[in-house]
C-alpha cells in the first residue's frame, strides 16, 4: 500500500477513467492505462501514465499485462455505457461489459491484487425504487444494468472464494470535461452540447419531464481514485454522485444558457426507459466523508468553457446493431434503417 503501488486503470482514455488515472498519477502511483480507444482518445491519458491500447475482452493480453506489471490495484472503468442502446446490442454489451470484466477478475485473483475497484451504475436498480439506496434489491431493466450487476455479484463470489477485496461504486449521469461529444447514443448533456454548438435543435425523448441527478466529474473521480486505500470500505457497494434530481427539459435550458443561446427543442417519441432515477448518498458520505459540491449550473458552465475550445469530431455511430425491433426511429436513422 502507498506510493509506488502499481495500478491498472481500464478505460483510462475515456471520460471518468482518465480523470481517475489523473488523480492516481498526481498522488504518485505507478499507473498503467488499458483502453481500446473505442470511445476514448489517446490525448485523454494523463502524462505520467503508461498507455496500452487493447481490449479487456482480449484475455491473452490481459493476462500478459498482469504478468508483466504485477498490479497491486485494479480500477475497472472500461465499459460501453450506452444503457438505452444495450437492448439492441445485447451480445456486444455482455461481451464488453461482463465477459471483459471477468477476464480482469480472473487475473486479479491470480495476481493476489490488494483491491479491485469497480465502477458499476445505478442502472442496476431499475425503476420505481426511489431514492435508490444500497439496501434496495437490484432489479435492472436493461442489459447494461444486468451486466453491471452480474459483475458486482461475481466480485462478491471472488471475495468469498479467493479473498479478492473489492469496492463497488454506483455513479450516475456523470458529465464534465473529456466527455465524448461524438457519441449520439449516451450522455445526454454531451449530446445537448454538441447540438447547441452545431446550431441544431436539442432532441428530447418524450416531453422532457424525466429526471436524473446529474453529477459533475470532480464529485466522483477523486473518491474512486482514493477508495482502494480505505480498508474499512472494502467489499461494499456505494452510490456516489449528486442528490438533486433535475428534468431533462430543464437540463436543455441550462446547456443552451451555458452557450448564450435560447433553447430550441425537438421532441422525439418517448422511448422505453426509467422515468425517474436518483439515489441516496448517505453511505458514501459516512464512510468516505465525500459530498457532491458542484451545482448543475456551475458544472455546466465549466464543461461548456472546455467544449468551446474543441474542434468537434464527426459522430461515432454504432455499426453493429443486433436487433432493430422497437429501436427509437432517430437511432435507426443513424444506422441507415
Amino acid at each position: 500500500m502507498g506510493l509506488g503501488s502499481k495500478c491498472l486503470v481500464t478505460g483510462g482514455a475515456g471520460f471518468i477513467g482518465s480523470h481517475v488515472a489523473e488523480c492516481l498519477v498526481a498522488q504518485g502511483y505507478d499507473v498503467v492505462v488499458l483502453d481500446d480507444l473505442s470511445g476514448g482518445y489517446r490525448s485523454n491519458v494523463p502524462q505520467g501514465a503508461a498507455f496500452i491500447q487493447g481490449s479487456i475482452t482480449d484475455a491473452t493480453l490481459v493476462g500478459r499485462l498482469f504478468g508483466a506489471h504485477k498490479f497491486d490495484y485494479v480500477f475497472h472503468l472500461a465499459a460501453y455505457a450506452a444503457e438505452g442502446l444495450s437492448h439492441f446490442i445485447r451480445r456486444y454489451n455482455y461481451v464488453n461489459n461482463l465477459v471483459g470484466s471477468i477476464n480482469l477478475i480472473n487475473e486479479a485473483v491470480k495476481a493476489e491484487c490488494k483491491c479491485f475497484v469497480f465502477t458499476s451504475s445505478i442502472a442496476v436498480y431499475g425503476a420505481n425504487q426511489l431514492p435508490m439506496t444500497e439496501e434496495t434489491v437490484p432489479m435492472p431493466e436493461d442489459p447494461y444494468g444486468i451486466a453491471k450487476y452480474a459483475v458486482e455479484l461475481d466480485l462478491e463470489a471472488a471475495h468469498r472464494m479467493f479473498g479478492l477485496n473489492y469496492v463497488v461504486f454506483r455513479p450516475h449521469n456523470v458529465y464534465g470535461e473529456r466527455q465524448n461529444l461524438a457519441d449520439p447514443y449516451r450522455n445526454v448533456l454531451g449530446i445537448f452540447m454538441r447540438q447547441v454548438m452545431l446550431g441544431e435543435e436539442m432532441t428530447v425523448f418524450g416531453d422532457g419531464s424525466q429526471t436524473r441527478a446529474f453529477t459533475y466529474i470532480a464529485d466522483v473521480a477523486p473518491a474512486i481514485a482514493d477508495s482502494a486505500w480505505h480498508l474499512k470500505a472494502y467489499n461494499t457497494v456505494y452510490n456516489i454522485g449528486a442528490s438533486e434530481p433535475r428534468s431533462v427539459g430543464e437540463l436543455a435550458r441550462l446547456v443552451a444558457a451555458g452557450f448564450g443561446k435560447s433553447v430550441q427543442l425537438k421532441h422525439l417519441p418517448e422511448r422505453k426507459e426509467v422515468k425517474h432515477a436518483f439515489s441516496s448518498h448517505d453511505k458514501v458520505q459516512r464512510v468516505f466523508g465525500v459530498t457532491a459540491q458542484w451545482s448543475l449550473e456551475a458544472g455546466i458552465e465549466r464543461m461548456a468553457q472546455w467544449a468551446k475550445g474543441l474542434s468537434l469530431p464527426p459522430p461515432k455511430t454504432f455499426q453493429n446493431i443486433e436487433v432493430y425491433k422497437n429501436m427509437p426511429p432517430s437511432w435507426a436513422k443513424l444506422c441507415n434503417r
